[in-house]
């Protein structure tokens, strides 16, 4: 694993940072991500007989088909009732939680969301302790990995929050477009000039801009300007936001746009361009390229990122399962935890919903040849000499839309509007240095450890 290898020295009994426990715990996860599970009849979790009902509140799986898949696959089993509400985004998702907290009572049983945002609901004191649980999950097939469960103690000794699921994102393309790589170039080891290259390649030989990105109203292109663009050439997200290399960012993705399709500032999931072929290459999120995999893994390749001057910058993202202070079935909670990450349900995570389990078993021969194809690329991509993981925001709370509002607008400005790339970070820094402020939030990797409030420089 390169430089991010040395997982030995974690350091149990010290302070803990749970910033560089995240990117740490990340890599050890590739294996599992990439490992996958065991396939096995689903069945229901002998570990409590009445669950009762059981209302679960999660920012995950909120699309149509991964909340059908999650109501209609993953919960195929178990004894008890279950309510299962997606929220639109965090702040709607915290918005309830705090309410219910300030009341003293609650309707909310099992809580599911991303590392980042248990870190804010701990700091308010609002989640149990779930040590009894974890218990079950620290050895045999069903053990998550120690760096894991550590990320679910959130610094402390409680076990805050248990490891639920994990993704990444890759890129994919169609096979036709293989030919147009540049000379010397391989898609597994690709730099941005490469893309770039490549994309102008494909263009000049079909004779339309075919490369891809989820740039529409509820697409993912934020994250790939946080976990991907921006830290790949300037080895920062927040602290270097106006540099000049991120004016070198973003200049490259300008001159990238030119050989984007007209249409994907309307794409909001990857795998339908893909399939019609009115995209031949595409950066996307695990879960929302799933589909076309799976239909078509003859025509398709999956890869890395590519490597910028900082390194092979990717964003890993842990989500986990919780129980608020307010839950009033904290039993049932419990017992659907359990069974969420039993091996029967675990197993089918992957090829229900496209996120990658987080237990320790192995994929079955049953596993589709397109998720196979996926599960490569995320382990090349994790274990890549020049890795370097760009952790989701940490501890911004409801200033996560914001944030990410941040990342957007700089693109529509500088990319889309070709307004001066110097002038427009000046400005957006101003703004995301007051969301910083605002929440308090200290700096996640990989930018370097604050004091207080991350600063932009």
């Amino acid at each position: 694993m390169g430089e991010h290898e040395d997982l030995g020295g974690l350091g149990w009994d010290q302070p803990i940072d749970r910033r560089a426990l995240l990117e740490k715990a990340a890599l050890a996860g590739g294996a599992l991500a990439a490992g996958g599970l065991l396939a096995g009849p689903a069945r229901a979790v002998p570990w409590q007989a009445n669950p009762g009902n059981v209302t679960f509140l999660s920012t995950q799986l909120n699309t149509v088909q991964e909340s059908e898949a999650f109501r209609n696959v993953l919960l195929q089993g178990f004894r008890g009732k279950t309510d299962a509400i997606f929220a639109a985004n965090d702040s709607a998702f915290l918005a309830r939680i705090q309410a219910e907290a300030q009341a003293g009572r609650g309707s909310v049983d099992l809580l599911g969301a991303l590392h980042g945002t248990f870190a804010t609901l701990e700091d308010k004191n609002q989640l149990l302790d779930l040590s009894d649980v974890v218990k079950d999950f620290t050895t045999g097939k069903s053990a998550i990995s120690p760096e894991f469960l550590k990320l679910g103690k959130l610094g402390g000794r409680k076990q805050f929050y248990i490891p639920w699921i994990q993704a990444t994102y890759v890129v994919v393309a169609n096979k036709r477009a293989i030919q147009y790589l540049p000379r010397g170039a391989k898609a597994t080891r690709l730099t941005y000039g490469q893309l770039n290259q490549w994309a102008r390649n494909i263009e000049r030989n079909v004779g339309q801009a075919r490369v891809g990105f989820p740039a529409g109203a509820n697409g993912l292109i934020h994250r790939f300007f946080q976990g991907y663009l921006v830290p790949a050439f300037t080895g920062g997200v927040v602290t270097t936001f106006k540099s000049p290399l991120a004016v070198n960012a973003w200049n490259y993705m300008r001159s990238l746009w030119d050989s984007v399709h007209p249409q994907a500032l309307a794409y909001e999931f990857m795998q339908d361009p893909l399939l019609s072929e009115e995209v031949l290459l595409a950066w996307e999120h695990v879960a929302r390229v799933k589909s076309a995999l799976e239909r078509r893994p003859d025509d398709f390749v999956a890869f890395p990122a590519p490597t910028g001057p900082k390194g092979l910058a990717y964003m890993p993202v842990l989500a986990g399962l919780a129980i608020p202070r307010t839950a009033p079935n904290p039993a049932g909670a419990k017992a659907l935890i359990r069974h969420l990450l039993s091996l029967s349900v675990q197993a089918r995570t992957l090829s229900a919903v496209g996120f990658f389990p987080v237990v320790s078993g192995r994929l079955s021969k049953r596993v589709s040849a397109g998720l196979r194809l996926e599960s490569n690329a995320v382990k090349l991509q994790q274990q890549a000499p020049k890795a370097l993981p760009s952790l989701l925001p940490i501890g911004l709370g409801a200033e996560n839309g914001n944030f990410n509002a941040v990342y957007r607008d700089t693109f529509t400005r500088i990319v889309v509007r070709k307004e001066p790339t110097t002038a427009v970070l000046a400005d957006q820094a101003a703004k995301l240095q007051a969301i910083m402020d605002k929440s308090g939030a200290p700096c996640w990797r990989p930018d370097p450890p604050s004091n207080g409030a991350c600063k932009v420089r």
